[in-house]
């Protein structure tokens, strides 16, 4: 079982959170209490628990400083949900600088609060795990580079084809079987990030994020999702149309800039889009929201789309239109396609000189696919604007649409150099990649359509690319590994033939046995025996 941790100096509240919900049916154990934070680190080390539930408050050392020291010493585990008091605004605002898990204020701690803050751990748990098996898998994306490009994609409306968004959805394990959707898109601003250095600049707006994705995930089931340091978007998922309440969506999302505004003097503005009934149509509601976002200020932080909003917020940059062209161009490196693309919209954004908006609003959108749709996006784009303090973000202190020509022009130029350098060693990359997925998942039945969902990739251009690179289709690789299992399963294992043709994923014994003589030039039944008889010789 996984084990809890209960820290308080007040005997009573340890009791009192020890007995308040059956643990065991969490498929926890409570290892042990502790009363102050010298005490609990040394249990921590010794019983190394999964969750750890504490006060702030406590002498010798405080929870704070157990936190501190557990990630300097641990990582990310064991979680941490802290107990404060009401007054204690500045004490949470530091616990979330350490990604705690949740805060719980004592006066409103009962069975149903502990349990659902628990079940909130266990998940994060779980998601933690994923993530480092996810990353030490090989040749799998690692796992939040993977999501960020679904929910990317899900946003602009780049996937190829709905069998595409399904075998990836299922694959993130993500649940998009709901009636309704809306997606909100929004930004987090500070007065005081000037005069920051870069580390508490991002330090100030993770946690601040944070905060917002803990308030909007208490009352609505949502993906939050990070486009830059400043920016991010919201996915609301619904059951039913009954569920859909624009008025609580609207209440969640000004509690959370409320509470982001509280914690850390930030002033987030968001912009709602209306409702959809397929999440394959989300990127419609997400142009809808960035177009309400832009009527946000302060006075006014959380705006819902209106169709009859002022003309100048309508008829936005509808980065679809080049959906094929931008996706490709990324995912095979084609800085042919590239240049003309970009050229194509530059030219465009320079013959609507008045449309700042919109064509401030594009790049943002061609600037987030470029970081999420490449390798190493982050530091590709840092690379390409370095002669700028603020990097890439320099692109929200364009002022004009020429000014926005010349950024989107620098932004071309600098990706066809770079893309165009890397080209060959990213093909081969990919390819070693796909190669060792296969490898590594060759008892399953692995399908072109499934494996290029898996890497974000069209099916067409991976067939390509394995055939060009490896001088071998992507079909017949995969049948070639499957018999090399099947031979080691057959003696090493001592399994039937039957058996391994169900382990390795073929329709019938019959089947795995003509593909393993077509392959062989032998039935396995005879591989086999050749192989008996070759070690009866030996002996």
């Amino acid at each position: 079982m996984l084990k809890v941790l209960i820290v308080d100096d007040e005997p009573l509240v340890q009791i009192g959170i020890k007995s308040m919900i059956n643990w065991a049916d969490y498929g926890l154990e409570v290892c042990g209490t502790a009363m102050n934070g010298e005490a609990a680190l040394n249990m921590v080390r010794e019983y190394t628990p999964e969750l750890v539930i504490t006060d702030i408050k406590m002498p010798i050392m405080n929870g704070l400083d157990l936190v501190k020291a557990c990630r300097e010493e641990f990582g990310s585990i064991p979680l941490f949900i802290v107990l404060t008091s009401y007054e204690e605004f500045a004490l949470i605002k530091q616990a979330l600088t350490y990604q705690v898990t949740d805060y719980l204020i004592k006066l409103e701690l009962d069975a149903d609060v502990l349990s659902a803050s628990v079940k909130k751990a266990l998940e994060r748990l779980e998601e933690l795990r994923a993530s480092s098996a996810y990353k030490q898998s090989v040749g799998r994306p690692a796992l939040q580079s993977y999501s960020d490009k679904f929910f990317i994609r899900l946003l602009h409306n780049l996937f190829d084809s709905r069998e595409q968004f399904e075998i990836q959805l299922q694959d993130l394990k993500l649940n998009f079987s709901g009636e309704a959707y809306l997606t909100c898109h929004g930004e987090i601003h500070s007065d005081a990030d000037a005069h920051m250095d870069a580390a508490k600049q991002a330090n100030l707006y993770s946690s601040s994020l944070q905060i917002i994705q803990e308030i909007l995930s208490r009352h609505l089931s949502c993906h939050v999702i990070s486009l830059d340091r400043k920016h991010f978007a919201v996915i609301c998922c619904f059951s039913s149309r009954e569920d859909l309440d624009f008025a609580k969506v609207r209440s969640a999302m000004d509690n959370a800039c409320t509470m982001a505004h509280n914690y850390f003097n930030v002033w987030p503005t968001i912009g709602i889009g209306s409702a959809v009934d397929d999440p394959m149509k989300i990127s419609i509601s997400y142009q809808e929201a960035r177009q309400a976002f832009r009527m946000t200020d302060r006075t006014h932080p959380v705006l819902s789309f209106s169709q009859e909003s002022d003309a100048s917020s309508r008829n936005s940059f509808n980065i679809a239109l080049f959906r094929g062209a931008l996706t490709q161009a990324f995912e095979e490196f084609d800085t042919d396609i590239l240049y003309r693309t970009l050229t194509e919209i530059a030219d465009l954004f320079s013959a609507n000189p008045n449309r700042y908006l919109q064509a401030m609003d594009g790049t943002c959108n061609i600037l987030y696919l470029a970081l999420f749709l490449l390798p190493d996006g982050e530091s590709t784009l840092q690379e390409i604007f370095s002669a700028y303090p603020d990097g890439y973000r320099s692109i929200y202190r364009q002022k004009d649409v020429p000014q926005i020509v010349q950024w989107l022009n620098l932004l071309r130029d600098g990706l066809c150099d770079i893309l165009k350098s890397k080209r060959k060693t990213y093909k081969d990359h990919v390819v070693s990649n796909v190669q060792k997925y296969i490898n590594s998942h060759i008892e399953e039945r692995l399908t072109l359509n499934e494996v290029a969902a898996v890497f974000g990739l069209s099916p067409n251009y991976l067939s390509s690319l394995f055939r060009k690179n490896c001088n071998i289709g992507f079909s017949e690789y995969i049948t070639q590994k499957k018999i090399s299992r099947a031979k080691s399963m057959l003696l090493e294992q001592d399994l039937k033939i039957y058996e391994v043709a169900d382990q390795l994923g073929f329709e019938s014994a019959f089947y795995f046995s003509k593909v393993f003589k077509k392959v062989e030039g032998i039935s396995p039944r005879e591989y086999v025996q050749n192989h008996m008889l070759t070690h009866t010789e030996e002996t």
